[in-house]
């Protein structure tokens, strides 16, 4: 399991990312914004010198986080303009050495229930083939839309898509405090078809959400690591912390204040994931992940 995280929320710019994850000692990072772009936004040139840039920095991208089905696309939004963004990334992803694309399954939008499910299905079949053709692998997230926070529905959408091959599951820690369920219930039912983590962590406090550094929150987060072990899960853990850049608030502290915020976020899952480690015979742990 190699460490990584969601690098924007340390730094806008790239060269802010990648010096971030340098600091933390990772291999990887997680793309989801390149100088407050979404990737598929990027013109050519911008996209070919970020690549060229994560290239030699040595570094690999293990997911790409879309925009495809998120909190921002309802139901109601154009599939065609989806499927515009899966093909630009699909080839984005290609250059960048991954198969892995990060969707979610679209909120509401005054639906009636029935009739939501059924068109989420729809588009799931609809954009799983597509990306079957393109050559990547849609992973959804437990986090906004149909299948968020539902593991019998997530389950559903890989039946949809009609199995594994271009399509998985992306498991997010920390969501369970903002959509109402608990992480690891949820990762009981889903884990042997997680392919890739997201770790934050978080509290909620009535109505609100308090999103805190990892093991400082009702995440269960070393309980779900040692199910993932259990299960054999080989992907990265990839922090995507929220402390002090939240998008779909459009919140952002000061750049210092998101790289410190980051680095110890980092550190702490470095050190929460030893620890869960540290009785296991034949682990190997260091600053870019685990071993076995």
């Amino acid at each position: 399991m190699g460490y990584c995280g969601i690098t924007d929320e340390a730094a806008a710019d790239l060269a802010g990312q990648l010096a971030a994850a340098r600091e933390l000692g990772w291999q990887a990072i997680e793309l989801r914004t390149v100088d407050g772009q979404p990737l598929d936004l990027l013109s050519r040139p911008a996209f070919a010198r970020a690549a060229a840039r994560i290239a030699e920095a040595g570094l690999t991208v293990p997911v790409v986080a879309s925009r495809i089905g998120g909190w921002a696309r309802p139901i109601s939004c154009d599939l065609d303009q989806e499927l515009v963004e899966l093909t630009v990334l699909a080839d984005r992803c290609t250059a960048l050495g991954t198969r892995y694309l990060r969707i979610m399954s679209y909120p509401n939008d005054a639906l009636p229930e029935q009739e939501w499910e059924r068109e989420v299905l729809r588009r799931i079949r609809v954009l799983a083939r597509r990306a079957a053709e393109l050559g990547v692998v849609l992973l959804h997230e437990n986090c906004s839309g149909w299948a968020g926070r539902d593991g019998g529905r997530a389950l559903r959408l890989l039946d949809a898509a009609g199995g594994t091959d271009h399509f998985g599951l992306l498991f997010d820690t920390g969501n369970g405090a903002a959509h109402g369920y608990r992480p690891l219930e949820l990762l009981r039912t889903l884990a042997p078809y997680v392919r890739h983590v997201q770790v934050k962590d978080a509290v909620r406090r009535g109505d609100q959400v308090e999103y805190r550094v990892p093991g400082q929150g009702t995440a269960e987060l070393a309980d779900c690591l040692r199910l993932l072990l259990d299960t054999g899960y080989q992907g990265h853990l990839s922090i995507e912390p929220h402390l002090v850049h939240r998008p779909h608030e459009g919140f952002r502290a000061p750049a210092a204040v998101c790289r410190a915020e980051f680095a110890a976020c980092g550190q702490a899952l470095r050190s929460l994931a030893e620890a869960v480690v540290a009785g296991e015979p034949g682990w190997r742990t260091g600053p870019e992940g685990l071993a076995c």
